[in-house]
């Protein structure tokens, strides 16, 4: 803030403090809101794959595994304070390259996400009216209310929004876990069963597992958060308290949906409640589509916005110029990833063939990387670091085996979508 003539200073100041409000609560509930969406309806059906025994033991490993890699992402974070995104760590690791490449893998990944919010709350409105009108409208309306959400540019802003965020996944899986406990004796075609199921595939295995995966990734967005926290030690309660809550949810719904309904199970569960059922259900979790997907959108323009007026007050976003350029960049931003999600025929296969490649790397086999690198002090084989180093080996090859195995999984998708000729059209009127 010396930079500022005096008479910038005291908006300078102002600004700082505003993006200096996070306290390590406030911290886990826009964590949670990142990281635990309608995902979580996905994982009855992994678990009808993987059978009960592997999905409880893959779902609560992965979850331990994820706090350990956060902890890490924390943990460089403190010792890089300047370092205000996970992208900022490909220029420590590669220099320049590393900070493009970092760069745009992270934009790229968001803007994908946003997409997807934008495809779930067009199929959930849709879902929800019965209506003929075209998709494209409803997915118009979700792109519009996502915009909105992510106009306040602060992450304490939107932790207020969080509390709601939380509030509608965890009505919505309840009624999930109630309606098809109370049903089950109408639904059960194929009991649930310990083990994987019958002819289980290595593309399917992995589908499942990776569906896993993705619920715990947060991690690339944890550093944009810290960055606002007023005391950024406190930040391990909020992975501790994040990953209990992750393990517990994931764990009990996969569980008890796949235990009332058996390997039928739908994704996401709630089309396995019925008709009446899943649009109340879907009404409900209609924060946790667009109070999701717009935080991604507020980190990733953070970082842009970051960059492009890193030497000027007009980063603090509150002047005339900062709030004109912070709204153009969320709108430009919120247009193409709904552009995106209605120009790419097979997006959804796309999402998840980047999911493979990116969110792996983000929170499971770079944070190893990082560890290695940029925080390790001493030798591998000193005693202080053996336990760490037995961890990051086992985070690091789940990571890897998540990005070759996985990617397979995806691109074979791909191509069996392309072969079958059920690739569909370019902003098709079909919410399908």
């Amino acid at each position: 803030m010396a930079n500022f003539r005096p008479a910038k200073c005291s908006i300078a100041i102002a600004g700082d403090a505003h993006f200096h409000r996070l306290g390590w609560k406030r911290l886990t509930v826009v964590l949670i809101v990142q990281s635990i969406a309608l995902g979580t309806l996905s994982i009855p059906s992994a678990f009808a794959s993987l059978g009960m025994v592997a999905g409880v033991v893959i779902t609560v490993a992965l979850g331990v595994l994820a706090m350990h890699a956060s902890y890490i992402v924390g943990l460089l974070k403190l010792k890089y304070p300047h370092i205000p995104h996970y992208a900022d760590f490909g220029r420590l690791l590669l220099g320049s390259p590393g900070d493009w490449l970092f760069s745009g893998i992270f934009i790229a990944q968001l803007t994908l996400v946003v997409g997807s919010h934008c495809v779930t709350g067009k199929l959930a409105l849709a879902a929800i009216s019965n209506s003929a009108v075209c998709s494209l409208i409803f997915g118009a309306i979700s792109a519009v209310i996502l915009f909105i959400l992510a106009i306040p540019p602060s992450f304490a802003e939107l932790a207020v929004l969080g509390y709601i965020d939380f509030a509608s996944i965890m009505i919505a899986v309840g009624i999930a876990i109630i309606a098809t406990g109370l049903q089950r004796d109408e639904i059960v075609a194929l009991p649930w069963s310990a083990w994987p199921k019958d002819n289980l595939t290595l593309s399917e295995a992995f589908v499942a597992v990776s569906n896993i995966v993705f619920a715990y990734a947060f991690a690339a967005a944890q550093p944009s958060f810290m960055d606002e926290m007023h005391s950024p030690l406190d930040f391990g309660n909020s992975i501790f308290v994040l990953g209990t809550v992750q393990i517990s949810v994931y764990t009990v719904t996969g569980a008890l949906i796949y235990a009332f309904v058996g390997q039928t199970v739908q994704s996401p569960a709630l089309l396995s409640t019925g008709p009446l059922v899943s649009k109340v259900a879907f009404g409900i979790a209609l924060p946790v589509i667009f109070i999701s997907g717009s935080i991604n959108t507020t980190v990733a323009c953070r970082f842009m916005h970051g960059r492009m007026f890193q030497h000027s007050i007009t980063r603090y976003v509150n002047t005339p110029a900062g709030w004109a350029t912070w709204l153009g960049l969320v709108a430009a931003l919120t247009v193409m990833s709904w552009i995106i999600s209605e120009a790419i025929p097979f997006f959804s296969e796309l999402l998840s063939l980047s999911g493979c490649l990116f969110v792996s790397g983000f929170s499971f086999y770079l944070p190893p990387l990082l560890w290695f690198f940029l925080l390790k002090e001493g030798s591998c084989f000193e005693k202080r670091n053996f336990q760490s180093v037995v961890l990051n080996l086992v985070v690091f090859v789940v990571g890897v085996c998540v990005l070759g195995f996985g990617t397979y999984a995806s691109v074979k998708q791909i191509m069996v979508k392309f072969e079958t000729g059920s690739v569909g059209r370019p902003f098709s009127c079909s919410s399908g």
